[in-house]
């Protein structure tokens, strides 16, 4: 166990997140259980303490007799400082164990730049950052989350990868690295490797080859013994109304992100907007009954205390039976000052009464996420809502009392024009126009914030090139140039770190030395701007002699090969490519979920179906193929 002495701890900046010790969380004897598992999310405790996937495999683990699972996350710059400086290992927060002593350490891969962070963490657990370099001595090191749908650029860090849900595959795989472990692991860690690969969903990459062209493209990835799968499909929980989920979060001593109770409505999202991997990765929908998600509010709020319920999915507005579950829980909740939050309205599915009656506790303001500026645009990218629908749910709004709007937006999006990104600014002031008009005041106000667009795998647009920095930065500043109202504010983030994302979005293994040049000459926390070092990064790509833009702007064929092809989330790339060819044409296409099946291959080939309650409950489509 490390001892941590208060008399240097004390000047860190929030040492709680060091100490451990938070209400719910789970202590064991590491000689009690037959596996430990570490289990961390690469960035500091605030935002990886928000996460919740970590709560769900925490308390997985944990109810089980035979395992234990402990937290720990990146610690701040000035706590590894200390660190290193005392020659202190990176340890648990539970007991304080050294992660090299437990039996393996799960990371999960929630962005692209935090890459570095994973190689900070194994270096400070005095573990070897190559997986070829650590034996079964070391911890088995193992990843999931979205981005393990292209871990290439990292894979060589890596021993197992997860792909898909992985409440059912933990399970299995646990039971299956307990059995070898005591059989003592007979054919080392290669043998072991090749026996969990027959676990589905597991994608172990030391059992692959990579090979490219002459040309220096990638060419194919195959794996090294007839047992191991060529391809390696997504896991997924069809049953969600009885999946496992943790009525007893463990509460933080100090603020985090996201400091509330969180309720997942469903999981998936069929709209099919064109530019969302996250759409393609979780189908297809399948939601919890109200019922359900009553009780465990219940539980949630008697076992934490939170004084806030987040009402959790890709579009929470989009819930069927979101009317009743709304009426519920405020009927629970309201007069014990428990309020209810809904992060993600679509404007097309927005009901003022909803908002009006979850916000009678606590009032905030408004997010809409139009997505872009011109009609055109949105049905490039299949948004399917129209600017009508903006106005009449802010009009709805202003009426009821509201004040402020936040719009969200991307630029950067295959075919945009200035002429769409004027449409941006345009749509703010009819926005402010509108609260004027309704309200006869001055006081409403606009956020317009502006992400940019990365190109990402799995995705219709997973062809595309992202424009160049410059580019980037150049129709900032002319969105920019294009509001000049002190009612309406612009955000947008740094083009540099959403250029280096879609390279390493992009990317295969080759990338892993440029990754570990950076991590060396000091990158890490790269998702931080007051820590992003853009030039060292193009540094370490000169001196590993690979060029970015090949990856962030190279224009991909639909007949050659990607580096993720063997990582199946099980969309097929004739669908991905049929919603790109109807993207060049401007063409809309409908949600599955209330239409006919539009052949994405997810549910015959998973052999599972959407479930929706409005509609009765499971829902299986019969016509495969376009309308």
């Amino acid at each position: 166990m490390i001892k941590l002495d208060t008399s240097w701890l004390q000047h860190v900046q929030k040492p709680a997140r060091y100490t451990g010790g938070e209400l719910n969380s789970v202590v064991k004897n590491h000689k009690d259980v037959d596996v430990t598992i570490a289990m961390s999310l690469p960035d500091v405790y605030e935002v990886s303490m928000s996460h919740l996937g970590i709560r769900i495999l925490y308390g997985l683990i944990n109810e089980r007799e035979d395992a234990y699972a402990e937290r720990v996350f990146a610690p701040w710059i000035d706590m590894e400082e200390e660190m290193r400086k005392r020659h202190i290992p990176l340890f648990s927060l539970e007991t304080r164990t050294p992660i090299k002593d437990f039996d393996m350490l799960g990371v999960s891969l929630q962005y692209e730049m935090s890459y570095t962070n994973i190689l900070n963490m194994l270096d400070l657990a005095g573990m070897p950052i190559w997986a070829k370099d650590r034996d079964l001595d070391m911890p088995l090191v193992i990843a999931g989350g979205p981005c393990a749908y292209n871990v290439e650029p990292i894979a060589e860090f890596l021993d197992v990868v997860t792909l898909g849900e992985s409440e059912e595959w933990f399970h299995e795989f646990i039971d299956c690295y307990k059995a070898e472990k005591k059989a003592g692991f007979p054919g080392g860690k290669e043998g072991l490797l090749r026996k969990l690969s027959q676990i589905p969903g597991t994608y172990c990459p030391a059992l692959y080859d990579v090979s490219y062209t002459e040309s220096g493209d990638f060419k194919k990835i195959i794996p090294r013994f007839p047992e191991v799968p060529l391809k390696i499909q997504k896991r997924i929980v069809e049953d969600v109304e009885s999946v496992y989920y943790p009525t007893k979060p463990i509460v933080p001593f100090i603020d985090i992100v996201h400091d509330r109770a969180v309720l997942e409505l469903f999981r998936g999202c069929s709209r099919g907007c064109r530019f969302c991997q996250a759409g393609m990765l979780y189908r297809p929908v399948r939601e919890k009954t109200p019922e359900r998600l009553y009780g465990l509010a219940k539980e949630l709020i008697k076992n934490t205390g939170y004084n806030e319920i987040s009402l959790m999915s890709l579009s929470s507005a989009d819930y069927s039976m979101l009317p009743e579950l709304v009426d519920m829980l405020m009927g629970e909740f309201q007069d014990k000052k428990v309020s209810v939050s809904l992060p993600s309205l679509r404007i097309d599915a927005f009901c003022i009464d909803i908002a009006k009656r979850v916000q009678q506790v606590r009032k905030s303001g408004l997010t809409f996420a139009p997505e872009a500026g011109t009609q055109r645009m949105r049905d490039v990218i299949n948004k399917g809502v129209s600017e009508e629908d903006l106005m009449a749910a802010c009009t709805s709004a202003f009426k009821s009392g509201w004040n402020t709007v936040k719009l969200y937006f991307m630029m950067g999006l295959p075919t945009e024009t200035d002429e769409d990104l004027k449409g941006i600014a345009d749509l703010a002031y009819k926005v402010l126009d509108k609260h004027r008009e309704i309200t006869g005041k001055r006081n409403g106000s606009v956020t317009v914030s502006v992400s940019f667009f990365v190109p990402k795998s799995h995705s219709p647009y997973q062809w595309f090139p992202q424009v160049d920095v410059e580019e980037i930065h150049r129709r900032q500043q002319y969105l920019k140039s294009q509001i000049n109202n002190r009612n309406i504010s612009y955000h947008y983030h740094d083009g540099y770190t959403g250029y280096l994302e879609a390279v390493f979005a992009r990317g295969d293994r080759r990338l892993a030395k440029v990754i570990e040049r950076a991590w060396q000459k000091g990158c890490k926390f790269d998702g931080w701007t007051e820590h992003f070092k853009y030039d060292t990064w193009l540094e370490a790509f000169e001196e590993c002699g690979i060029d970015p833009k090949y990856y962030s702007s190279k224009e991909r064929t639909y007949e050659e090969a990607l580096p993720w092809d063997h990582l199946d989330c099980t969309v097929s790339k004739a669908y991905l490519k049929r919603e790109w060819d109807r993207a060049m044409k401007v063409e809309l296409t409908g949600d599955c979920r209330r239409d006919v099946c539009r052949g994405c291959n997810v549910c015959p080939e998973l052999n599972t179906w959407i479930i929706d309650y409005k509609e009765g409950g499971k829902v299986e489509k019969v016509t495969f193929g376009l309308k």
